[in-house]
């Protein structure tokens, strides 16, 4: 099993925020690139909250479900 890998919450270069959002302050996600199998997620408004993090195969299902209308 490896190590988890630190995320910092303070660093604003680690966090995307989605190409579909705005910058009017709407309801937003981020994502930090670079944690291989794992996609942590957090919201943009509270960047010191909690920090979700989901597997990539699940993550990669649900934004496929979607973009599909699944959802």
């Amino acid at each position: 099993m490896s190590t988890p890998q630190r995320i910092d919450e303070h660093d604003a270069t680690a966090w995307r925020r989605s190409s579909h959002s705005n910058q009017d302050g709407g309801q937003c996600l981020e994502v930090a690139d670079g944690h291989p199998g794992v996609l942590p997620v957090r919201d943009s408004k509270w960047p010191g909250g909690p920090i979700v993090r989901f597997a990539s195969a699940p993550w990669s299902a649900f934004v496929a479900a979607l973009r599909g209308g699944r959802l």
